[in-house]
Formats: structure tokens, sequence, C-alpha cells
């Protein structure tokens, strides 16, 4: 954990404008009584919980458009994550966001984004997903911007979306890489071979084992980025194993698969900040998805068996 700060800010994101499923603006609570704070505490670190960012109900929004379903909403809110997060950077500290669908990496990524840019750093993005999230208004199958925000991290999709933090793409798809994944839409399969981004299938993942794949990703971002930033989506998690998310999908990766993923980021130099998506407790079982998300996050800061 060389080089990390020990101050940790949690920063809650209750949004659930992307999704269809409602109950993962419940995501930052569930993470929250699973004790998240004190798994990191324990291994040494400060912990200052900022608390959520106030967020109006589905019911006071206006779905405008059917292929960007309320546009306004996550931009707005979008606008304030980026702010929030930038400045937990600026301040030296460790930002750990706790959503709330994956929409929230829009404004998550654009305030790291801004925040690198400022300071002379290649931002490099570690997308741990069932689903590659790379889809624009005109190749999504519903309208759900939870299934956008890594195109528009890359500069992909509606001006009011990319434009948060500055209108320049916030991260190189060379400095990006997928691992988990096991669902992807059409128009996200050939972006995917356009770009030439790395993506790690959970066919890959059998094949190769997941220390080989851990490997390679980690190694080709230690070589090319300042700041890596982790995006954890828990349904990239099997859901035998973590069953309390919005979208599960089968054959997902195992406990100790995601485990020793995140046991190897924690011995990189640059990881600088980390957000939870999707955790959903309506869908749970005695919150056993968010004490499992709460447990990898440990792993990701330095926790080991020995």
């Amino acid at each position: 954990m060389p080089g990390k700060s020990m101050e940790v800010h949690i920063l809650g994101f209750p949004i659930d404008l992307g999704a269809d499923r409602r109950g993962v603006d419940m995501g930052p609570s569930a993470m929250r009584i699973a004790d998240v704070d004190q798994r990191l505490e324990r291994l040494g670190y400060t912990i200052v919980d900022e608390g959520d960012i106030p967020m109006r109900n589905i019911e006071e929004q206006e779905e405008e458009d059917s292929r960007l379903k309320y546009l306004s909403g996550v931009v707005d809110m979008s606008r304030v994550l980026c702010t929030r997060t930038k400045r937990i950077l600026d301040d030296g500290h460790f930002p750990l966001i706790l959503g709330g669908d994956h929409s929230m990496s829009i404004g998550s990524v654009a305030g790291i984004a801004q925040h690198c840019r400022e300071q002379g750093k290649t931002l490099g993005i570690i997308w741990v997903d069932a689903h590659a999230d790379m889809n624009t208004a005109e190749t999504t199958p519903s309208g759900n911007i939870h299934g956008m925000p890594l195109a528009v991290a890359m500069g992909l999709g509606h001006p009011a979306l990319t434009e948060i933090g500055g209108p320049d793409a916030k991260v190189d798809p060379r400095n990006v890489a997928l691992v988990g994944l096991r669902s992807i839409d059409p128009g996200e399969r050939t972006l995917i071979k356009e770009l030439g981004v790395a993506a790690y299938t959970m066919f890959d993942i059998d094949r190769l084992g997941m220390y080989e794949i851990a490997s390679r990703v980690l190694e080709d971002m230690s070589r090319s980025v300042d700041h890596l930033h982790i995006s954890f989506d828990v349904d990239s998690v099997d859901p035998k194993v973590a069953s309390g998310v919005g979208t599960p999908v089968p054959g997902g990766l195992s406990y100790r698969e995601i485990h020793l993923f995140m046991e190897m980021v924690s011995q990189i130099e640059a990881f600088g900040s980390l957000e939870v998506a999707e955790v959903n407790p309506i869908l749970d079982i005695r919150n056993e998805t968010a004490e499992l998300a709460a447990d990898v996050v440990a792993s990701s800061m330095g926790k080991r068996i020995l």
C-alpha cells in the first residue's frame, strides 16, 4: 500500500435513476450496516464518512427520452458527485464512493479525471463488471444510463453526459480494462473491438485463471498510468455468492477470484480511488451481498488472510 493516503473519505451516492430495478439507492446504507468503515479502521486507516449526497426520488423526476431515461436528473447529480470526488482527491485523500447504480461513474470518473488533468497524471480504469457499460443512446436496448458510463468516460455519448467535468474524454481507451464480462450487447461488442479496449471475459478467466488475468492487467496499468481507479460492480460476482444485485448474470466471479484480484490491486502504487456499484438490499438475503462487498473493499485496501 505504499503511497496510498491513509485517510479514506466515504461518500454515498444513492442514485437509482440509471436502472429499471429499484433498491440500489439503499446500497450505501447496506454497506455501512456491513461496517465497511470499521473494516478499514482495523487496517489502520482514518475514516471520514461524508454521508450521502441528497437525491430526489425517481417519482419526482421526468423520463424525457426513452433512449436516455432520466437524463437531466442523472446529469444534475453527476455534476455534484464530480465536484465532491475531485475535492477529496485535491485534499490528498482516498475517495471510497458507495452507490447506487453504475451511472454513478459518470460523475465520479469526471471528478477523478479533472483532478488527474490538473495534476498532470494519467488516469487508468479497471471496470470489474458482468457488463461492459459501453452503450450509447444509439445502441442501448433499454435506455438505462447505468449501461453507458464507460462509453461516457471515453468521450462517447450524449454531450450533456460527456461534458461533465470538462469536454474532453476522461480516459484513453488504451488505459481501460474490463474484467469479468459475460453479458455484452452487440453495439458494445463492436465498440470494444474498434477502440481496442482490453476486455477479459469469464471465458478468459476460466481458461487462464484470475491470477494470470490480474497480473496482465495490473502490470499494464503500472507501466502506463499514475492514478488507477477501480469501478467494482458487485454483479461481477456470481449471483450464488452475491444475490443482492439488480442485474444478476449466472457464471460470475467466485468469492476467491474477486478477493484475489482486489488483494493484488492493493499492491499497486497508483491505486487512488474506488467505487462500489449496484448493491441492492431489496434483492439480498440478510445483507450478505453488502457484507461481501465490504470485505472485498477491505481486500483492496490491504486486508490479508495472514
